[in-house]
């Protein structure tokens, strides 16, 4: 088991679901990046997705596509990331997980990225533009090491389902929209329908993202998953570059009401 299984097993026996969120590397600034990775624990973030800025966001809406834009042209490189993490590592408690392009991964040499997470601590990969089809060199390469590749199961991607998640591990990303982050999320008994219809293929736990902005949807969406994942609102509040506020913000929109029993 590597960090990801024992969080999400751990908080199940707690009855409490996983929170996840998303920043972009060096956005606002790479000290901001480094700073809020060293105050991770005042937050309520559970797991933490990083995003490694690139020109072609695919899946990514238009505030995080400026965002990597900006961390791009302020000179931040996969490099800078792998040192930046390597550098406070053992300051870092929870899982860190990327969310990285492919052509990133493929131009660096894989087997020397997958070498550079294993020396940075990263516990996974989210990898929205790697079809199922060309997943499984990859797969194997990160299994051997202990590293999850996170699956993305969408709606429109329900007949492929069981063979997308049979080379996943970790967890299973559900995502709740139609469209890119930042998105309206689909409507509840359509979103409870999809989840069911992962479950019932898998027994590795779901978080859902796209289209969770703020504490009401977080609180909404606890109910179908094992954990809620926000982006866009987090990647928007660390534009103001003041910590304080940001880790303030992102505890509220993770506020926890109690659940009666855990899913």
């Amino acid at each position: 088991m590597n960090k990801i299984d024992v969080l999400f097993s751990d908080n199940k026996k707690k009855n409490i679901k996983t929170n996840i969120a998303y920043i972009v590397a060096g956005y606002p600034n790479i000290d901001f990046t480094k700073s809020f990775l060293l105050n991770l624990d005042k937050t309520s973030v559970d797991l933490l997705e990083i995003g490694i800025p690139y020109s072609d966001p695919l899946a990514d809406g238009s505030l995080i596509s400026e965002a990597s834009f900006k961390a791009s042209e302020e000179g931040i490189t996969t490099d800078s990331v792998f040192n930046l993490l390597m550098d406070i590592k053992d300051s870092i408690t929870k899982p860190l997980v990327f969310l990285v392009y492919y052509n990133l991964i493929f131009s660096y040499g894989i087997e020397n990225f997958i070498e550079k997470c294993i020396q940075s601590n990263i516990q996974g990969l989210i990898i929205p533009d790697l079809p199922y089809e060309e997943s499984e060199d990859i797969f194997r390469k990160l299994s051997d090491k202990n590293i999850s590749l996170i699956p993305l199961v969408s709606v429109t991607s329900e007949n492929r389902i069981e063979r997308i998640i049979s080379r996943g591990s970790g967890f299973i990303y559900a995502i709740g929209s139609l469209g890119v982050t930042g998105s309206q999320h689909i409507d509840l008994n359509r979103l409870e329908n999809f989840i069911e219809n992962i479950e019932k293929k898998s027994d590795l736990p779901v978080a859902l993202g796209f289209g969770i902005k703020n504490n009401d949807d977080v609180n909404t969406m606890r109910k179908y998953v094992d954990g809620v994942i926000v982006g866009t609102s987090i990647v928007s509040l660390t534009s103001s570059n003041d910590l304080e506020t940001v880790i303030g913000e992102i505890n509220n929109i993770f506020r926890q009401k109690k659940l009666n029993k855990y899913k």
